[in-house]
């Protein structure tokens, strides 16, 4: 009896995933970078695929996937209206409140 083996990328799914996920959401969060007025993207390496979250008091240290790929098609002056984010508050309580996102490099 013969039987045929089949090889399957388990990584398709994800990538899939992620593309359906990025096209319907914005890369940037509610924040804008203080030194900008902008949400700020950190370009990561294209291999990574999760980014960590941090909050002061009761701990809220949670693991997120990176979902957006950097792409050329960058809309200008930046990620919407100037006013339409909010500042880092006087006493942030999360690292997402600082304005800075991940968003993978191109492959």
């Amino acid at each position: 009896m013969q039987s045929n083996a089949t090889a399957g990328d388990p990584y398709a799914v994800t990538h899939i995933w992620n593309q359906n996920f990025a096209m319907d959401r914005p890369w940037h969060g509610p924040y804008y970078h203080q030194n900008y007025g902008q949400p700020l993207a950190l370009v990561v390496p294209p291999t990574a695929h999760m980014r960590q979250t941090l909050s002061w008091g009761v701990s809220q240290n949670l693991m997120y996937p990176v979902h957006h790929q950097y792409g050329r098609n960058a809309n200008y002056p930046g990620a919407a209206a100037p006013g339409s984010f909010y500042a880092t508050p006087g006493w942030p309580s999360h690292t997402d409140q600082f304005g800075v996102y991940y968003v993978r490099g191109p492959w």
